[in-house]
Formats: C-alpha cells, sequence, structure tokens
C-alpha cells in the first residue's frame, strides 16, 4: 500500500523557519521524483519545489525561490522541504507527491499525501 505521510507543520511567525517532512511507504522510493504544493484557502492547489530521484536536480516555484530547500533521504524514505524567512502569504496545506516525471505540473503527480498546515502570522 503505497502511503505519504507529511509531518512538521505548525504556526509561526513571519521570518520564522520550519521544516516539513514526507515519509513514504509502499514503493521504491529512490526510484521517484518527489514533490511539495501548496493549497492556501479558497485558490487551487500550487507547485512548491521538485526534487530528482538521486536529489541531484532541483527546482522551485518563483515564490519560495532563495527562502525554501527541498531534499530527501533516500536511506530514510524521507523528502523534506526546509523553509525560511517564512511570510504570511506561504499559509497552506504543504502536500508532498509522488511525480511521473520531473516535472512541476499537478497533471503528473502519482500519488499525494494527506497534506500538513503550515500558518504564518504576520
Amino acid at each position: 500500500q503505497v502511503q505519504l505521510v507529511e509531518s512538521g507543520g505548525g504556526l509561526v511567525q513571519a521570518g520564522d523557519s520550519l521544516r516539513v517532512s514526507c515519509l513514504a511507504s509502499g514503493r521504491t522510493f529512490s526510484n521517484y521524483v518527489m514533490g511539495w504544493f501548496r493549497q492556501a484557502p479558497g485558490k487551487e492547489r500550487t507547485f512548491v519545489a521538485v526534487i530528482s530521484e538521486t536529489g541531484g536536480s532541483t527546482a522551485y516555484a518563483a515564490s519560495v525561490k532563495g527562502r525554501f530547500t527541498i531534499s530527501r533521504d533516500n536511506a530514510k524514505n524521507t523528502v523534506y522541504l526546509q523553509m525560511n524567512s517564512l511570510k504570511p502569504e506561504d499559509t497552506a496545506v504543504y502536500y508532498c507527491a509522488f511525480l511521473r516525471f520531473y516535472s512541476a505540473t499537478r497533471s503528473d503527480v502519482d500519488y499525494w499525501g494527506q497534506g500538513t498546515q503550515v500558518t504564518v502570522s504576520s
């Protein structure tokens, strides 16, 4: 059974840092591109970051580039999203995902996690 379980969300203040994690099971984790997406209240789910199977390639949405870092530990079947200099507009539910390709497109997502809430107060 495929599972993606996010953790590490919470309530922080603007300017703070937070790291969210996603533990994968049910697949050979190192064979898959992984991504993070987010969905703010009343808005569509949008791309945040993607990482290749080995971690050698990463890409980011323009709104988070320079502040967020995606990484993975294939020995632990875990992908991370380190978020620095958080802003109120980063408030959203953050979802990790298995991707069919190295892509920023939601339609290329193969499987979603259940999400973790990140709230940034001003």
